[in-house]
């Protein structure tokens, strides 16, 4: 495996009249690919002038997912036009090779594809066998991932032939992760979008690619980490711990799994025997919402919290077996140590009873708090109340009077921009803590602020919790600085997430 990876950026979006975004992709940047059935044939010589990499010219037919034409003769006009004009063409293996189109194109400029739906190992080396009879620059097969399971075929597959003209990985959610890992096992190129887009929503952005995994250099890789829920894709969580591998020369790749299902997940992604035989063992999960709480049935063991608490965000691989642990608790008492707030003999109300907010009430309990538990829903409610043995309020019926501090556990304000409860009784030297973090501060965060109150927002907690699962997932210590400098350098998203790590 080589030590780099060639970056190309693909365009779904129409660029403007002075070359954006064309003209402020990353200098990393060594191809361009234009998606000519979305974004039309753009004029050569005013794409050589904007970007000076190679050029790739596709034009997706609809049968592989595209917008562009199916027949031959209309696919023909276009490849054929765009063979004097670009660099590379890409030709879709089951339609475009044929004698006019490949005499026209020489295999130095060929890229024979093929993008279709869910598909198995066998599959996929009977139609390589099949469009390697025909010379080519590069192949490249993409198929669409239903389940999380079917990410793992791509990689198998490049893992098998052993090749350095095969791209493979799968599109879709599930499968945005298998882009991000495929150039470990010998594809050449890293495809992410210029920017996020319908077309593209499901493939990483160059940036992130960048940014978040250290593109297009490959650092030496044995050990396959990750963060798990649904959705995951807006985490900051790969960002944070890929840039500590790389500052602590660890062998590590950290990726998001997006998965609706976490039992389908664990038994055809975790558990099946594909990524060790591959060589990308998993060793540590970051579990999020929505699979706290199902996650705990299929652990080998459970720390003492967990069990407690019910939940669990973090998954670690030792001696051939997996515990359930969580960092939720720790988030919450590390992020009031670092102010200089104890929890001891303080009354708080911790608002929400779902995995983080019975996991962040344990732990204020154990550290000496007098803990009230809040829910919007009386049925969870009272369950965390029989789980913990601790008081319990409806949110309809819940004040912040006399209250010296409140935990918001909720996406409550995530999106919705809304304050989750009215602080008007609190106490003036009140903490206020929220999970939630964001672009911009939560409306619950600036609301607290005006009033004068200690505010204590997600990223506190995300730093927390990202630095105690990166030492239990690993043995390490991520540097506080660093995680520090690359949140406050990130572009945030616009989404805001829930501080799980």
């Amino acid at each position: 495996m080589g030590q780099n990876a060639l970056l190309a950026a693909t365009l779904t979006t129409y660029p403007d009249s002075c070359g954006l975004p064309i003209s402020t992709l990353p200098e990393e940047v060594s191809w361009l690919e234009v998606r000519a059935d979305v974004v039309g044939d753009l004029a050569p010589d005013w794409l050589t002038n904007h970007f000076n990499g190679c050029r790739l010219y596709s034009i997706r037919s609809q049968v592989e997912g595209g917008n562009g034409p199916n027949t031959p003769r209309e696919r023909r006009a276009h490849l054929l036009r765009a063979a004097q004009q670009y660099d590379l063409i890409d030709l879709e293996g089951e339609r475009d090779l044929l004698p006019e189109l490949l005499a026209a194109i020489p295999p130095h400029k060929r890229v024979i594809s093929w993008h279709g739906p869910a598909t198995n190992l066998d599959s996929l080396i009977h139609r390589f066998a099949r469009f390697a009879t025909v010379d080519a620059r590069l192949y490249r097969f993409i198929p669409q991932a239903e389940q999380p399971g079917d990410s793992l075929i791509p990689l198998a597959f490049l893992h098998h032939m052993q090749r350095d003209d095969i791209v493979a990985y799968a599109t879709g959610s599930a499968g945005f992760w298998s882009c991000i890992a495929a150039p470990y096992l010998g594809a050449p190129v890293v495809f992410g979008s210029v920017s996020v887009t319908l077309w593209s929503s499901a493939m990483p952005t160059v940036s992130q690619l960048i940014t978040d995994y250290g593109f297009p250099t490959l650092a030496p890789l044995e050990a396959l980490y990750g963060i798990v829920g649904d959705p995951v894709m807006h985490s900051l969580s790969p960002r944070l711990h890929n840039a500590a591998y790389r500052a602590l020369a660890h062998p590590g790749l950290y990726v998001p799994f997006q998965a609706v299902d976490f039992k389908s997940f664990w038994h055809t992604v975790v558990t099946h025997s594909t990524l060790s035989s591959i060589g990308l063992p998993l060793q540590g999960l970051t579990v999020v919402s929505p699979h706290k709480e199902t996650a705990l049935e299929v652990a080998d063991r459970h720390s003492t919290m967990v069990r407690y608490a019910g939940s669990s965000n973090l998954f670690v691989w030792h001696n051939g077996l997996w515990t359930a642990d969580t960092t939720d608790a720790v988030g919450v008492m590390m992020s009031l140590q670092s102010t200089g707030i104890s929890a001891a003999g303080k009354r708080v109300a911790v608002v929400g009873c779902g995995g983080a907010g019975r996991a962040a009430a344990a732990g204020l309990d154990q550290a000496g708090a007098e803990v009230t538990l809040v829910n919007r829903s009386r049925t969870r409610g009272q369950l965390a109340t029989q789980r913990l043995g601790l008081p319990f309020i409806p949110l309809i019926q819940f004040t912040t009077d006399n209250f010296d501090m409140v935990v918001h556990a909720t996406p409550v304000g995530r999106v919705d921009q809304v304050l989750p409860f009215d602080l008007g009784g609190l106490k003036a030297n009140a903490a206020v803590i929220d999970f939630v973090y964001g672009a911009e501060p939560t409306p619950l965060m600036s609301r607290s602020r005006e009033l004068g109150h200690t505010a204590i927002d997600g990223h506190h907690i995300l730093v927390a919790q990202a630095r105690e699962q990166f030492q239990r997932m690993t043995g390490l210590e991520m540097p506080q600085d660093l995680a520090w400098d690359i949140l406050i350098g990130a572009a945030q998203p616009a989404e805001a997430m829930l501080a799980d790590a």
